[in-house]
């Protein structure tokens, strides 16, 4: 969804759209969206600035980090953002940033492309590692197997090299 600047004439403006999983593409291996990504919020012009706030929901479909066995979470991302025209923006090579700073995108042409935005929101919300359970014992390390599933015994056959030796001490 792209909100034309020039058109907006309420301060804050609200707005509501949803995008279609193949809308969005994350760029992650291990991370499918299942369910329509639903975004709801608001648009406030400033003198120079632009602020948008709202909250992004949507359900996600990970490969759990241990047994890579299918998870699904439920995301609810609240988010800000901030935008200035290019001219807002300072020029100056050797400008001194701060924190405030990270967080000030630029928009062009009088449109801000709040797609990106939801796009972006939600791959710095994605978790690193995703579990299907706390107490996931993950793949076996000799035959690949789910250890959840099965008992594979290849720790209990296999002896360390180092004490091989010493098995034939009776």
């Amino acid at each position: 969804m792209i909100i034309e600047l020039f058109s907006v004439k309420d301060s804050p403006h609200k707005f509501e759209f949803s995008l279609e999983p193949a809308e969005l593409e994350l760029e992650q291996e291990n991370v499918k969206l299942i369910e329509t990504v639903k975004a709801v919020g608001e648009l406030t012009k400033g003198l120079a600035q632009i602020d948008i706030e709202g909250v992004i929901r949507t359900k996600a479909e990970f490969e759990c980090t241990r047994c890579l066995q299918p998870v699904e979470k439920d995301f609810e991302i609240p988010f800000k953002a901030s935008f200035v025209a290019p001219e807002d923006l300072t020029k100056e090579k050797e400008a001194e940033l701060n924190e405030a700073d990270l967080d000030v995108s630029v928009y062009e042409d009088e449109k801000i492309d709040l797609t990106e935005l939801v796009r972006e929101q939600i791959i710095l919300n994605l978790p690193e590692q995703i579990f299907c359970r706390e107490e996931c014992k993950g793949l076996c390390a000799k035959c690949g197997e789910n250890r959840n599933l099965i008992d594979c015994k290849c720790e209990e056959k296999e002896i360390d090299p180092r004490w091989a030796a010493l098995k034939n001490l009776k």
